[in-house]
């Protein structure tokens, strides 16, 4: 069988292809974003960069409806963007096999909070699988979908940081397999949740979880227990965690779970049974350790490792006293100067926070690179919530009055994070006759996750033309008045500062887009450009 070096997102996507999926949405966010840009290298698949997440999984959702295998990604933050559909999806079910993959991103290497999305699939009701490798990526992948329509419900699968963007070897035959076809049926009892129906369906899927648990201990082949020459201490374990416990301690006896929800209640209290003491070692949150308490089985966990962070091989070596303690590295004679991330050299968002600060506003700000804006030397933002968050926060600053003095109020935020969430701040604000002055930061990209294509650059996620959103005519369209819209140049400090000044002083909402191209996003088009010609 051809090996491949793959990181797992690549063999995500490759897992995917090779289980007939038709159809992939997605927005992007590290470290999910390359599932999707890989996915759309394949042929015979139609993906796409949705608004936001909730809309992606609409849009999955409805594909599965229609009977394509359908593949939706997002990073864990995402996932909350999705909640509201998420949990309805389990009672409706599917036709054809809907698999939603998220990344959790322990160490919040690119992410604003560090959660586990294993809550989700507990909260949600669904299955979740969490492979270990490249490998495993690729081959679950195509076992979720099978469990999707054996058991009529979407997938989750976990995947984290070190494993999206690590490589290891996966057997690739590079074949497709595309089940059989069906149109949507049409059938409101299982797809219209009023009440009287989704009540029925909630039966379903307790029901669901009992049979899917019982296959899960015994045919599955998801979980395994591997007996080692020491059986005086067990350990549960799953994801890349799995990995490293491997290569510390390849000796030991290991439950290792590649369905962690729901958990295969019967293999657990099996291996306890092995074993003189459990030790579960899983990222994050003791969602197995409490499970596992829960079956009234003393066990060890969270005692021994944190709560935060990502594992890795030596952290666990000290903490399950298989290696020694690191030695205390050698000191230098001159202190090492701090290298925090910065705006780039040429960055057109640069004039607008020096800006900011040089007036003293109080600037509630959003997700993307121009949030390093709360770094010196702009050190001009103060809040950051989550996507959208800057336009409704200065709302709730407002109505407060929570801004004391003359300090000008500003909402700053980026051109893709605006199409995701911000658009309706922005109708909210109209709406309630809010005063505050709005800053899109318009760069032509999506620029933090990998430049990216986004409904205000006029480009599909394929290369493909289409329109592009136009803020004045929806600045018209939500009741702002036109002297309190303005479009300028983010490369003109002068013209940045007087527009500022200008909108400041006016009544009512106003609407400012400063527009300036990110300058790698530049050299990156002059780059193909080249290419092309050549």
């Amino acid at each position: 069988m051809p090996k491949e070096l793959m990181s797992g997102n690549e063999a995500f996507a490759a897992g995917a292809w090779a289980a007939g999926v038709r159809v992939g949405a997605g927005y992007p966010g590290t470290p999910s974003t390359e599932i999707l840009e890989n996915l759309k290298n394949y042929p015979d698949i139609a993906s796409e960069w949705s608004v936001n997440e909730k809309v992606a999984l609409e849009v999955g959702i409805g594909a599965s409806l229609g009977g394509a295998r359908t593949l939706v990604t997002m990073k864990h933050v995402g996932l909350n963007v999705a909640a509201d559909p998420l949990f309805t999806a389990g009672y409706v079910g599917v036709n054809g096999g809907l698999v939603i993959v998220v990344a959790d991103d322990p160490a919040m290497h690119s992410s604003q909070n560090e959660q586990d999305s294993r809550h989700y699939a507990v909260a949600a009701k669904l299955p979740m699988l969490e492979p270990s490798d490249s490998g495993e990526a690729f081959l679950f992948m195509q076992t979720a979908f099978s469990i999707s329509e054996r058991f009529d419900t979407p997938v989750l699968v976990r995947t984290t940081t070190r494993l999206s963007h690590g490589q290891s070897v996966v057997d690739n035959p590079k074949k497709r397999v595309m089940p059989g076809e069906s149109g949507f049926t049409r059938n409101p009892r299982k797809y219209v949740m009023i009440p009287a129906f989704a009540r029925e369906a909630h039966e379903r899927v307790e029901a669901r979880l009992l049979e899917m648990a019982a296959w899960s201990s015994r045919e599955s082949g998801l979980n395994r227990i591997e007996m080692g020459s020491d059986t005086s201490v067990g350990y549960i374990t799953s994801g890349v965690a799995y990995t490293y416990l491997r290569e510390v301690a390849p000796q030991a006896s290991v439950l290792k779970l590649g369905m962690v929800n729901p958990l295969p209640l019967d293999l657990i209290r099996e291996f306890a049974g092995k074993v003189d003491r459990l030790v579960i070692v899983e990222e994050l949150d003791p969602v197995i350790e409490q499970a596992v308490r829960g079956l009234g089985i003393p066990c060890e966990g969270k005692s021994l490792f944190p709560l935060t962070g990502e594992f890795e091989p030596g952290m666990l070596g000290v903490a399950l006293g298989l290696a020694p303690k690191p030695q205390k590295p050698a000191s230098f004679p001159v202190a090492i100067p701090p290298r925090p991330p910065a705006l780039c050299p040429g960055c057109p968002h640069r004039d607008v926070f020096n800006t900011l600060r040089d007036m003293g506003a109080v600037v509630t700000g959003d997700i993307g690179c121009y949030t390093l804006g709360v770094l010196p030397p702009y050190s001009a933002m103060d809040t950051c919530i989550d996507m959208g968050a800057s336009l409704t926060v200065a709302q709730g600053l407002e109505v407060s009055g929570g801004v004391k003095g003359n300090a000008p109020l500003v909402a700053v935020i980026g051109d893709s994070t605006f199409a995701h969430s911000g658009i309706t701040g922005l109708v909210n604000a109209a709406y309630n006759g809010r005063n505050s002055m709005i800053l899109v930061l318009d760069n032509g990209t999506t620029a933090m996750t990998g430049m990216q294509p986004n409904p205000t650059t006029g480009v599909t996620i394929d290369g493909r033309e289409t329109f592009s959103l136009r803020y004045d005519l929806l600045a018209q369209a939500v009741g702002i008045k036109p002297e309190n819209f303005r479009e300028i140049n983010a490369y003109k400090p002068g013209e940045i500062r007087s527009t500022l000044v200008d909108m400041l002083g006016r009544d009512g909402l106003s609407l400012v887009v400063v527009r300036g191209t990110c300058v790698i996003f530049k050299r990156k088009q002059a780059k193909q450009q080249k290419g092309s010609a050549s």
